[in-house]
């Protein structure tokens, strides 16, 4: 049995006050900007996080390392943003060597992409950093397709950098990588979505398309090619793409877009990248700002996050789920409220279970097996921002919950990089 690590040394370490997110029309403004930041606390050098280090802290009354609170999942690592030379954390995702089976984190950070071995707890690796193309930025945009990173970033004239991961393998610690290729036919992008099963990536909140979805062809992965775009929903904020295998069988094995369009969520059939066509339209009560969404395993319902409603009416997290079992005329379905009132960011659904980034709260996990009686119920969590989980733009900004060993990256804007894993 690995040995627990009862006492870690504290370290102090620069916390950033840049706030995400949503990016929209320059012209419209920043819906973030009366966001409430500055009225909380900020972080002393009794409250720091534990330094990085070889940690396999259980969740044990309620705490990991006699810090963090949880329910079910243990801390394995802890990267901080110092050891990532980097001010502030953002996106995140991850890749499995098809090869060797050897996990990697990938974590957005405002001056490059940082790359983490983490296929043995007893020796975690940060392999290095690939810069930022141009200038540093608050928002990256992280996907993986085959064996191949694409970056986005709002810096600007950054393009999408393509990275082959195989430059990962044997490449030891300490490196400054180098990118593989730039696609330029736009210069920032606020978000990227890849559909894997097609191989066609689709750039959000670009200068291109009215900030809707840029269409690039990844048939050659080191060499995108433009391949259109869709214009006629306006920006989308982000989206989600799928080779749809739902219950509406008009649509069965349709390329099929989600976009979370900041007053609506829009669905649109993109098969023919010549000709998308919109399907339908839905909004719900209370909106500020649709941010992102995600679909159940099954295309059945879509869970959507708004990111303004918490601070705007002072409401507990609140997720809203969408019956797309016709997705021509899309319902809403119920609403799920979480314990605290932190803001909702990135979520993805595995199996059952909802695995939501959520700002201040860091992440939350919701059952959602008994999603078409409306009924959700959270079932665990890591805090990773132990100060407050007030409606702030700080902590939990991306989590990645699909690493076959059970791994669990969440990226957080203030405190780096966090591995955890389902207590067993």
């Amino acid at each position: 049995m690995k040995k627990i690590v009862l006492f870690l040394l504290l370290s102090a370490f620069l916390f950033s006050c840049t706030t995400d997110d949503p990016k929209v029309d320059p012209t419209q403004g920043d819906p973030t900007d009366e966001a409430p930041t500055d009225e909380f606390p900020q972080d002393d050098e009794t409250t720091t996080p534990p330094a990085a280090g070889p940690v396999t802290a259980p969740c044990e009354s309620g705490l990991a390392g006699f810090y963090y609170p949880c329910n079910d999942f243990d801390l394995i690592y802890h990267i901080p943003l110092e050891d990532f030379e980097a001010d502030s954390g953002n996106d995140s995702w991850g890749w499995t060597d098809p090869d060797t089976g050897k996990e990697y984190a990938i974590m957005g950070l405002n001056n490059g992409t940082a790359f983490i071995d983490i296929s043995d707890p007893e020796d975690i690796q940060f392999l290095g950093v690939l810069e930022t193309e141009t200038t540093s930025s608050a928002w990256r945009d992280i996907k993986v397709y085959q064996n191949y990173a694409y970056i986005v970033s709002e810096a600007p004239s950054h393009g999408m950098q393509v990275f082959d991961l195989t430059n990962l393998r044997n490449s030891g610690t300490g490196n400054s990588f180098r990118t593989d290729n730039v696609y330029t036919e736009f210069g920032s992008a606020h978000n990227l979505v890849i559909n894997e099963e097609s191989g066609f990536a689709y750039a959000v909140g670009t200068g291109t398309y009215g900030g809707g979805p840029h269409f690039i062809d990844l048939q050659d992965p080191l060499n995108p090619v433009a391949a259109g775009g869709y214009a006629l929903g306006s920006y989308s904020h982000d989206a989600q793409v799928v080779t749809y295998n739902g219950p509406d069988t008009e649509h069965v094995g349709k390329e099929i877009l989600i976009g979370s369009n900041a007053n609506e969520v829009i669905i649109v059939d993109i098969s023919n990248k010549n000709n998308p066509v919109s399907l339908s339209t839905i909004s719900y009560n209370q909106i500020q700002y649709t941010h992102q969404g995600w679909f159940t395993e099954d295309h059945s319902y879509f869970l959507v996050g708004d990111e303004l409603d918490e601070a705007a009416y002072g409401f507990s997290t609140r997720t809203i789920v969408l019956d797309f079992t016709n997705l021509d005329n899309p319902q809403i379905k119920t609403e799920y409220f979480g314990p605290t009132s932190a803001i909702d960011h990135n979520g993805y659904v595995k199996g059952d279970r909802y695995y939501l980034a959520n700002y201040t709260a860091g992440l939350r996990v919701i059952d959602i097996s008994d999603i078409a009686n409306g009924n959700l119920l959270e079932v665990g969590y890591f805090d990773t921002h132990t100060l407050f989980d007030a409606a702030a733009f700080r902590g939990a900004w991306n989590v990645y919950p699909y690493f076959e060993s059970g791994h669990i990256i969440i990226s957080d804007m203030n405190y780096g990089l966090f591995i955890i894993k389902k207590s067993s």
